[in-house]
């Protein structure tokens, strides 16, 4: 997901993207302990999405003071 996709969610879009990028995350690695993916990837994609997410709240809430 590109950072301007990010930008246009709303607050509320942006904390349930989060948590759904988390526990999608979480699957993932789990899957990848037991058995390798097909595109490892997949995880550093997982975790640079959570960190745009984070980072866009993270600007927001400086915004707003």
């Amino acid at each position: 997901m590109k950072i301007a996709e990010v930008r246009e969610l709303s607050d509320k879009e942006l904390k349930e993207r989060l948590d759904a990028e988390k526990i999608a995350l979480n699957q993932l690695v789990l899957n990848h302990s037991v058995s390798p993916l097909d595109a490892p990837t997949k995880i550093k994609e997982k975790r640079r999405d959570i960190a745009r997410f984070l980072t866009e709240i993270r600007h927001r809430e400086l915004k707003n003071k």
